[in-house]
Formats: structure tokens, sequence, C-alpha cells
């Protein structure tokens, strides 16, 4: 009599612990049903929180700048690795600028895409600090070359820099937003900043003579070894 009596308390314990998971599974399954859940922001079942909808349209004018960057870096990298200019150091410089633009890119889109959001590459996003002015050529030559770098550098510094005051300030702050640029973006964008303001500088002191093409070779051996 006792066995039957534990054998049905045990069935009905485990007819009851069976109803509690199908209730929650249920619970899941209504919620993230198609009819429910189409990926849009105002479901349950994403990973956007804090205020990533406030910086997301920044994040992405930053993407494109990037590959932007990336591209004019990758031309100008071209230019000087011709027969006709032969900078090996110059050419070193800035494919390692574009190779960097182009991964700081990538991060950027699983970032955003880690926090529930989609790059769209169809659509173009701008901000204020993401507009640069369209260069008809990139054939320049050495001086020339480091300004619009020096150029470039300062506008990612700029676009990261607003995209952390807006993660900061909005109306929805977000702040894994803001560590994440200021970690993985201000200071690298910063020293750029600082190292190639030098070189401009450097090299227009060494090109103040009638002759500066041994300057600029000797300039370019020294970026070689950089």
């Amino acid at each position: 009599m006792k066995l039957l009596v534990a054998f049905a308390l045990i069935a009905s314990l485990g007819a009851l612990a069976q109803a509690e998971e199908e209730y929650c599974h249920n619970s899941v399954v209504t919620a993230c049903s198609s009819s429910t859940f189409s990926g849009e922001t105002n479901s349950i079942c994403n990973a956007r929180f804090a205020g990533i909808e406030h910086v997301e349209p920044e994040v992405q004018a930053y993407i494109n700048s990037q590959l932007t960057k990336s591209y004019e870096y990758l031309l100008l990298a071209t230019h000087f690795n011709s027969y006709q200019k032969n900078r090996p150091g110059f050419q070193k410089l800035y494919q390692g600028l574009s190779d960097r633009s182009f991964e700081d890119s990538i991060a950027l889109i699983k970032q955003i895409t880690k926090r529930g959001g989609i790059v769209d590459f169809n659509s173009r996003h701008e901000s204020a600090a993401s507009v640069s002015t369209k260069r008809p050529t990139l054939e320049v030559d050495e001086l020339h070359s480091l300004a619009l770098a020096l150029d470039n550098e300062k506008q990612l510094a700029t676009g990261a820099t607003h995209i952390h005051t807006r993660a900061i300030h909005a109306t929805e702050r977000d702040p894994e937003m803001a560590h994440y640029i200021e970690e993985e973006y201000l200071g690298k964008q910063a020293e750029s900043v600082r190292k190639l303001s030098g070189y401009a500088n450097d090299l227009a002191k060494l090109m103040k003579v009638p002759d500066p093409s041994l300057s600029i070779y000797l300039f370019d051996e020294y970026l070689q070894k950089q």
C-alpha cells in the first residue's frame, strides 16, 4: 500500500514539474513566436538595451567613415608603391593605416550587431563629424600625403569622440558603448594624430633646402624602420 502511495506521489510530482516546464517553454515560444518577434526593437527577444538606438546611427556613420579612409589609404599606398614613386616607407605607412581602418570597421560591425543592431550598407548615415570633402585625386607628393593622412586621422578621432559624447549625454545613456569607444578608439586615434603631425612637421623642415630629394629619401628610409 505504502509502495503504491509513493509511486503515485512521484508520478504527480513528475507531472507537476513537466507542466511547469511546459508553461515556461510556452511562455518563451509565445513571446518569441514569428507573429510577435520580427526583430523589432520593442520585442523582448533581442540584445538591445540602454541607449543603443540613440548611438546606432552615429556608429553606422563612423563605420562608413572608417571604410572610406581605408580605401583612401590603400590608394595612397598603391601610389607610393609604383615604380615611378618607389617610396616603400610611405607605402608601408599607408598600407598599415588602411589595414587598421578596415579592421576597426569590422570590429565596430561586430560591436553593433552584438548589441542587437543591424549595419545597413545600402543607406548612408552621415553625422557632422564624419562628413569629409571629396578629393579629386590622391596622387600627391610625400608632404601633402602626410597632410591628407593627418586630416583623415583627425576626422576619425572627432568621429569617435562624437559617439562617446552621444553615448554619455543622450536622453538614454549607453555606458557600455561609451566604454568600448573609449577603450578601443579614443587613445589609439590620439596617438595616430600625434604621430602623423610629427611626421608632417619633420618632413616640412627637412624639405627647406634647394634640392629636397635626399631629405625625402632619408625620411622614407626612416619610415621603413618604423
